[in-house]
């Protein structure tokens, strides 16, 4: 990826020095950002909950040491809206919780954690079809109140075995084999991923992304810039879902500002809607992968912005998105394009010559605006809230540029960024657990 001429020399050390950047690189709190990104920018084949799904039952099949004939999946409220509706990937179309645990068994490549459905042969993809047809996959609401919970349990004969993932994607807390526990709890990873997040701040943030040797976020960054362009790209191109991306253009035109919008929500069209193509995540979840890149790079590459200028925005974008859903939780009733369009706003407005300032308003305004935006699973209307999210990012920095902000008072926003992410976080957390309840009763019954 080639954006245009670097900012280099005094200019650039001096824009630092006034955004006050001065974080140092062998200090603990860097180290926990590059943590951070390293936990959190992992690549992903599919949406994240049929591919936990998946994960969960090939790690139960190479558990017991042979296909099971039998499988209980019980699944959180919020992993049962997410798979309902999206197709499971090189599945051939194929949706839902059976489909994406039987592909995960066909599979057999539980190593491959979110990417173990990439590998399909046209052959293993008829086994899927022949093993749902002769298999026993059901189906259970798991109790407890965790967002995040998922148990898959198989049987061949009277033999067994259980794995439970839970919080997160690929957090194993439990692998039984006949009532013999293999492994249990958190790991070392996890407990450091959940402490390292409770770091960050806006401030902390910019600071990190501003003063980060690029050499420490470079592979990272590259495998965003490539991976999801891919997939805008190809939801561009092609037909996916109700192929929002395309309207955006066709109806709006081709400035930067829509561009930005249509090819995330195009990146979603695909994703959501069958593209084999794979994507980096941000905070679990690869739309919000996205929406936090997709926009950003468009408009580094309509500014002419060097790959140093670009690397610090994502750094922005990506952290201020962690940030905001670190709070609500990896699943919600709250919509997760909101914290990454959020984000998005956040690293156009540096692009565009915002400092502190500027990034931390076009935050709060943002989320003044869309916040009330919800989640009723993934499925192609993503695509069209990840473009209403990215447009609120970037009307938030015009207009803190134009002397507009929302101010202490005006509904959840408080003084103090911090504050008003706060808020953001106790709605999405605590005043949309009624909310969820009922778009899962009026999804699924």
């Amino acid at each position: 990826y080639t954006c245009g001429l670097y900012i280099t020399g005094r200019a650039h050390v001096n824009r630092h020095k006034q955004m006050g950047a001065n974080m140092e690189h062998n200090s603990s709190i860097y180290r926990e950002y590059l943590r951070i990104l390293e936990q959190e920018l992992v690549p992903a084949f599919g949406c994240t909950e049929p591919i936990a799904i998946a994960y969960a039952a090939a790690l139960a099949a190479q558990t017991l040491g042979e296909r099971p004939d039998r499988l209980l999946v019980e699944a959180s409220g919020n992993i049962i809206k997410n798979v309902k509706s999206v197709i499971v990937p090189n599945t051939g179309g194929m949706k839902g919780i059976q489909a994406a645990a039987a592909a995960g068994v066909v599979s057999g490549r539980p190593e491959d954690k979110l990417e173990l459905l990439e590998g399909l042969t046209e052959e293993q993809r008829g086994e899927i079809r022949d093993y749902l047809q002769t298999a026993d996959i059901r189906i259970q609401k798991a109790g407890g109140c965790r967002t995040f919970d998922l148990t898959v349990t198989v049987w061949a004969g009277n033999r067994e075995a259980r794995v439970r993932i839970a919080d997160s994607h690929t957090n194993v807390v439990l692998v039984e084999k006949n009532g013999e526990i293999l492994r249990t709890a958190g790991t070392d990873e996890e407990g450091s991923q959940a402490e390292a997040i409770s770091s960050l701040s806006m401030e902390g943030i910019v600071d990190f992304a501003l003063t980060a040797r690029l050499d420490d976020v470079k592979q990272v960054l590259d495998l965003q810039i490539e991976y999801n362009m891919a997939i805008a790209e190809e939801g561009m191109k092609h037909a996916y879902g109700a192929n929002v991306g395309k309207v955006l253009l066709a109806a709006y035109g081709d400035d930067v500002k829509i561009r930005a919008r249509a090819k995330a929500a195009a990146g979603s069209d695909a994703r959501m809607n069958g593209c084999e193509l794979p994507v980096v995540i941000n905070s679990g979840s690869g739309n919000q992968g996205i929406t936090v890149s997709v926009p950003v790079i468009e408009y580094a590459r309509e500014l002419g912005s060097g790959e140093e200028q670009l690397y610090r925005a994502l750094l922005i974008s990506n952290l201020t998105a962690i940030h905001l859903k670190e709070g609500i939780g990896r699943l919600s009733a709250y919509c997760g394009a909101v914290s990454a369009g959020t984000g998005a706003g956040a690293g156009i407005a540096y692009l565009l010559g915002g400092g502190y300032e500027e990034i931390i308003h076009t935050v709060v305004n943002t989320l003044a605006n869309v916040s009330g935006i919800v989640c009723d699973g993934a499925k192609a209307s993503c695509a069209a809230k990840i473009a209403s999210a990215v447009d609120a990012g970037i009307l938030g920095y015009y207009m803190y540029r134009n002397g507009q902000e929302f101010v202490d008072g005006d509904g959840i926003v408080k003084k103090g960024v911090e504050s008003t992410i706060a808020n953001v976080a106790r709605l999405g957390r605590d005043g949309m657990r009624d909310t969820d309840r009922e778009i899962l009763d009026i999804m699924i019954g």
